[in-house]
């Protein structure tokens, strides 16, 4: 046979006759170069059906291997697809698929209807018009040429069966059967199966019609339906399915849903009807209505309104943190004072293990109210918190909506957790979305893609958390309440210890109080020696080991209680990991002490600065971010500029390199900060003036030699005390600052402020 080469388009649910007319919504865009390009070109194309219709890009594993060779008879864009009338013309194979100035080609041979026997073909043709006859009567559908075969000769009865298999056939699979059968004689065979098929579905459902008429009283059409399709189940031999649904329904009449949830829900309803029983879609409207009917519209609970009581529950379940307990108590006043008042939306902002995620479970406890949780570290979908579209497989509603099916009720405590760590990507920004879920003014009217009807979230006391306040969305930022979370002393980090974390883990380990014993002094060396942290997570999880290692003596060696002392500690945890005070032993050249403030916490920065002979290169180590390098640059030039205040000759420059490095080279470090403790160290450097041993800074350095604030004082000020540092400077502009500074640490540090650089230097430097 003679091989063509033709475009390809791919059909989802249709076959075309040869013969036959069939009119097709092209959309897909390979579709549309596919029928441009025959139209373009004046040439035929070849329609061929999917095996699986959800597939949006079919390959040629996607398609069956027969197909139709069509003649375009007429084309008309319509919006965003074209509206187009194929012809048949006949049967081809497809031999292999191919792609061709960016359409999808194949190459085919024709196939063509052969006789087997044609003695019997007047014979079946008769036989099949006589079979048609009644049922046509009953399921009459236009199309059908009776009246044209007068003449029973084997072309005529090809194009009788292929039009009964264009206009009665539904199924795919069927059509595509009768698409590849080439003899007559066999297609005209399936043609009478098929209507013996139709007589015999008759016969049933008059037989179902019987048992529903034996079984109705009266004559309602909501009963006889209902009946009716219970009939038609059993027929089919399934259970009483549809309970479920029945179940809904009453649910929707009789519950206090609002009325355009209830309006959409009997929308669903009729289309669930309306579809046979065995179609997927009727899985995905059933599981659409569980959702919307699950999800809380009405239910609520009622607030604690006892403030004292809300107080003490606070205080119980966390020491320390008076101004985020102080912020939720006032809450709770002017709502009480008011009766009504929207949720403010609360972001608790500090390092990891400062108790922010406990918090606000202790909130919801004291508001008696639900609690649920949603982590947005890692998201990156928009999907992810405004849902899919029920049109997509496997959709379902966003983070949000499943967290309120989970609460049950219009006002739980809804954590959002990770605030800082959305991403965004390609398939949209999740920190927009999120808009809609944290602004007042927008979360009435919240819009679910997958339940398509407005929900309401005003009511919902909304707690964020974050690690850096930085790396919040701006957009976001400007609708928060910021509460920010600092770094535990190490008194606060005792109480914690022995208020909350050591009674938590004897219970969680089977022991009793009374069977293991540890001093304040035993805590605070584990504090200070085998942790190094902004919260108390490893503290938690060091006295959780002591609690183990105790079970396993008690048992083993038949004690009865155990006294931790410093030697158990040592035995069971190896040794200290940590130096207690960590500042430098002596006074030391172009060595000096800087603070740091990570997402952990506070931590001290030594800057070491050396100078050798050389060409005037700048050598900066210690995995230093962009700023960082700036800040370098920044005090090397503003030296330079003040070369002879500071006794250092021109032409030094031009003879050596200098090297700054940063200690932890490992570690990556960023920030402001530190410029004026880059400057002090290489002004010693170059001076060769020690620095004292007990002091430590932090500011920013302008170029005319000016110190600006920084953030995180409190932090960096923790992290001094706990390495001995007796002196610190700071920016005078963070004077106010040292308010929120525990009283015991300003007892013991002395803080001088400086508005330049001369100052620090001044200070910083032992001068003889």
């Amino acid at each position: 046979m003679s091989k063509y080469y033709y475009p390809l388009l791919c059909t989802r649910g249709a076959v075309v006759f040869p013969m036959q007319d069939l009119a097709v919504e092209v959309g897909r865009q390979a579709s549309v170069d596919a029928v441009n390009y025959a139209n373009a070109y004046l040439t035929n194309i070849v329609l061929v059906s999917q095996k699986d219709l959800t597939v949006d890009l079919p390959g040629p594993d996607d398609v069956y291997n027969f197909g139709t060779i069509c003649r375009i008879k007429t084309s008309r864009e319509r919006d965003d697809h074209l509206k187009v009338i194929f012809s048949g013309i006949t049967r081809c194979r497809i031999l292999k698929h191919f792609i061709k100035d960016d359409v999808n080609f194949v190459e085919i041979e024709e196939v063509h209807d052969y006789v087997e026997d044609e003695s019997t073909i007047e014979e079946l043709t008769k036989k099949a018009l006589a079979e048609f006859n009644v049922i046509a009567q009953k399921y009459a559908r236009p199309g059908f040429p009776i009246r044209q075969l007068t003449v029973f000769d084997a072309s005529l009865a090809s194009v009788m069966v292929d039009t009964f298999a264009q206009i009665y056939i539904q199924n795919i699979e069927d059509k595509q059967l009768f698409l590849e059968e080439e003899n007559v004689n066999n297609r005209l065979n399936m043609m009478l199966k098929h209507i013996e098929k139709e007589r015999n579905m008759d016969q049933i459902e008059q037989e179902i019609n019987e048992k529903v008429k034996e079984s109705v009283e009266g004559s309602q059409r909501d009963y006889y339906l209902r009946e009716k399709l219970k009939a038609i189940k059993d027929e089919l031999g399934g259970s009483e399915g549809g309970s479920d649904i029945d179940d809904l329904k009453e649910k929707v009449e009789n519950e206090p849903y609002p009325e355009n949830v209830k309006a959409k829900a009997r929308e669903e309803f009729k289309h669930y009807e309306m579809l046979p029983p065995t179609t997927g879609e009727t899985g995905v409207i059933r599981t659409y209505l569980e959702w919307l009917l699950n999800v809380p519209w009405y239910q609520k609970s009622e607030d604690k309104n006892d403030l004292q009581e809300a107080s003490r529950i606070l205080d119980e379940d966390h020491y320390g943190l008076t101004k985020v307990k102080e912020r939720i108590l006032e809450y709770l006043a002017v709502k009480q004072m008011t009766n009504s008042l929207k949720s403010p939306i609360i972001c608790l902002v500090g390092p990891p293990g400062v108790g922010k995620t406990s918090l606000a479970k202790s909130v919801a406890r004291a508001l008696d109210r639900r609690f649920v949780k949603i982590s947005l570290g890692g998201v990156r979908d928009e999907a992810e918190i405004r849902g899919h579209r029920r049109t997509y497989l496997g959709s379902m509603p966003g983070r949000i909506i499943q967290g309120m099916k989970r609460a049950g009720t219009l006002n739980p405590v809804f954590l959002i957790d990770e605030i800082d760590k959305m991403s965004s990507d390609y398939k949209g920004d999740p920190s927009s979305a999120m808009l809609e879920v944290l602004d007042p003014e927008q979360n009435t009217q919240f819009s679910d893609h997958y339940l398509e009807e407005p929900y309401d979230l005003s009511d919902v006391l909304f707690i964020c958390t974050a690690n850096y306040r930085e790396n919040i969305p701006a957009a976001l930022l400007d609708r928060l309440e910021i509460i920010e979370l600092s770094s535990y002393t190490e008194i606060e980090k005792l109480n914690i210890a022995r208020k909350h974390l050591l009674g938590k883990q004897i219970s969680i380990n089977g022991l009793k109080e009374s069977q293991i014993s540890i001093s304040d002094d035993m805590i605070l060396y584990i504090v200070r020696h085998y942790t190094r942290e902004a919260g108390v997570r490893q503290l938690e999880r060091i006295l959780g080991t002591l609690c183990r290692k105790t079970v396993l003596s008690i048992l083993k060696e038949k004690k009865k209680k155990i006294t931790i002392t410093k030697k158990q500690i040592n035995e069971w945890l190896g040794h200290e990991i940590y130096d207690y005070g960590t500042k430098e032993k002596k006074n030391q050249i172009g060595v000096v002490t800087g603070l740091a403030y990570t997402s952990f916490g506070g931590d001290i920065l030594p800057v070491e600065v050396n100078y050798f002979e050389g060409k005037g290169s700048l050598i900066v180590t210690g995995q230093l971010g962009d700023v960082m390098v700036e800040s370098t640059k920044i005090a090397l030039d503003f030296i330079k500029a003040n070369t002879k205040k500071y006794g250092i000759p021109i032409e030094f420059y031009e003879k050596h390199d200098i090297h700054i490095h940063v200690p932890e080279g490992a570690v990556p470090k960023d920030g402001p900060s530190a410029g004026v403790t880059i400057t002090t160290a290489i002004v010693s450097a170059l001076t060769n003036t020690p620095v004292k041993k007990d002091l430590a800074m932090t500011g920013e350095v302008t170029l005319r030699g000016n110190v600006l604030p920084i953030g995180g004082l409190k932090e960096k000020s923790l992290a001094a005390h706990r390495s001995g540092i007796k002196t610190i400077i700071i920016p005078k502009g963070n004077m106010k600052d040292l308010d929120d500074i525990p009283e015991t640490v300003k007892e013991e540090v002395t803080y001088i402020p400086v508005e330049k650089v001369d100052q620090v230097i001044n200070e910083a430097l032992v001068r003889d």
